[in-house]
């Protein structure tokens, strides 16, 4: 869709010589929640200068919104695109999307806030990036990558501590853990605490992959809720979701339980992402993290995942497995699904062995572990804002996470309301994690902008298709900057590195 720009007629006064733009005719979606409202908005550097009836300015840029919803600029609370950005700083896969400011430092694992920095100013990129600081790396860097598998002294403890409070002091937003992934998998719930007390002390935040998403996950849920109630820090849920089969359809008693532990006086808020499967490694879907164990394996594929429905979507060692079920690559190997599993993780560890210097993902499986109807009510509870967990491709949450929510929750499902989900991508996101001055249109915060068509937009995102790009993002400004376009990047890069304050 071609959008019209044009130069004002009418004379107004301004309130400085920086030259200003209006977007006018378009249904505003503020970010509150609140119903859609006609108005327009005036921009002025990188941020809002005026919401409402607005008249254009003689010689100002208007941009004529041809009545389409015009919304904050979406916060991605989980992501991982970030490793793509130094090769393509235009930022396709977060821009088609609406998103105008990632979340990155999850899962445990994070830049130290200096090398942010240094990148930052090295080169510029067309969106937002704010971090946390993650346990399993502070792990890693005190007790030594090979050594983690292990409790830490605490004298390590207190080593993690330095080095926390120097990120959170340069800007970090808190503390994030990854608790099921093997460099965090061995830590004691103590280790977490004295850090999570830490963060809570410098009025930081709480994020974390919980330790377990399956057979454990009542006692890891638990467990943040115990972290929460012993540093009285807010503390989320990373993309919340219930994977083992037998707990199928129990979502609405884990709410329940989220819910009575806020009526305690606990700040526990989860976000969320559209799809019934995840990506990650093969080795999450072992819980005792016996990988050679043939009842383990066997109790994975009954019980934690479907083999029909599960991508193997990267295999560096074996090019020929990628893009196929584990059923299928089982039945190319003529051997039992939990055979290949395990066989299938043995390989990828010996080829990490042999090749010390490759880069990239070696192995990663999209697998089909929760059902619609858990997931359309973790969406809808009103404490949960909406992730991608996504990165540029593998999974196609990394193209299409936000637009899936429009078209498929709001417009098809009917799950929630456009406002509503706009509130989950924007307001309410930006609440969860502190910060103050984006996520809501109003003067004075920034100008992170989606222009979007709630008739048309959707996610064309598929396993087979994973970088296929969104339809009904029409226009995106970061800061001011109009970065995306027509299905296109403009060329701007006005992405900034958003500290806590």
């Amino acid at each position: 869709m071609l959008l019209t720009i044009s130069t004002g007629l009418f004379a107004q006064k301004k309130i400085s010589n920086q030259p200003t733009q209006l977007i006018t005719n378009v249904q505003l979606i503020d970010g509150t929640g609140k119903p859609a409202y006609s108005a327009s908005v005036r921009m002025q550097g990188k941020k809002i200068m005026q919401v409402g009836q607005l008249k254009a300015n003689q010689n100002e840029q208007v941009i004529d919104g041809h009545g389409l919803v015009l919304a904050p600029g979406f916060i991605d609370s989980h992501s991982h695109h970030f490793g793509d950005l130094d090769d393509h700083p235009e930022a396709i896969p977060t821009n088609s999307q609406g998103i105008t400011t990632i979340i990155i430092g999850q899962d445990g694992a994070s830049y130290a806030m200096d090398t942010l920095t240094k990148m930052f100013k090295a080169h510029s990129m067309a969106v937002n990036v704010g971090t946390y600081t993650g346990q399993a790396s502070l792990r890693e860097e005190v007790m030594g990558e090979k050594d983690v598998y292990r409790e830490a002294s605490q004298a390590e403890i207190d080593k993690m501590k330095i080095i926390l409070q120097k990120e959170l002091d340069k800007g970090s937003m808190g503390l994030s853990t990854g608790l099921e992934y093997e460099q965090a998998f061995f830590s004691s719930k103590d280790e977490v605490i004295q850090l999570a007390n830490l963060a809570a002390a410098a009025k930081a935040r709480y994020m974390s992959h919980i330790r377990s998403e399956d057979v454990r996950l009542q006692d890891a849920i638990d467990e943040i809720i115990e972290i929460g109630r012993v540093t009285k820090m807010p503390v989320q849920i990373s993309h919340i979701k219930i994977a083992k089969k037998d707990d199928w359809e129990t979502s609405t008693t884990l709410i329940a339980k989220l819910e009575k532990a806020r009526a305690a006086g606990i700040n526990i808020t989860a976000d969320v992402y559209p799809y019934t499967y995840w990506n990650s490694t093969l080795r999450v879907l072992f819980p005792t993290r016996d990988y050679t164990n043939p009842v383990s394996a066997e109790f994975a594929v009954n019980h934690t995942f479907d083999v029909n429905e599960s991508y193997l979507v990267k295999y560096a060692p074996v090019e020929a497995y990628r893009g196929k079920t584990i059923a299928a690559i089982a039945a190319m190997r003529n051997e039992k699904p939990s055979v290949t599993l395990m066989a299938l993780i043995a390989i990828a560890s010996d080829f990490k062995q042999k090749n010390p210097n490759f880069k990239g993902t070696i192995e990663a499986i999209a697998a089909k572990s929760m059902i619609e109807k858990d997931v359309a009510n973790f969406i809808a509870w009103p404490y949960a804002n909406i992730c991608s967990d996504g990165n540029a491709g593998g999974h196609p949450r990394g193209h299409g996470a936000f637009t899936r929510v429009l078209g498929k929750y709001v417009r098809e499902d009917k799950i929630i309301s456009l406002e509503n989900a706009i509130h989950k991508m924007t307001g309410l996101t930006a609440a969860h994690l502190g910060i103050k001055d984006r996520g809501i249109i109003a003067a004075g915060n920034y100008a992170d902008l989606v222009l979007l068509n709630p008739a048309t937009v959707k996610d064309n995102a598929t396993i087979q298709d994973s970088r296929a790009l969104s339809t009904g993002i029409e226009m995106v400004w970061i800061n001011g900057q109009l970065t995306y376009q027509n299905q296109k990047a403009t060329g701007n890069y006005p992405g900034v590195l958003i500290k806590r304050k």
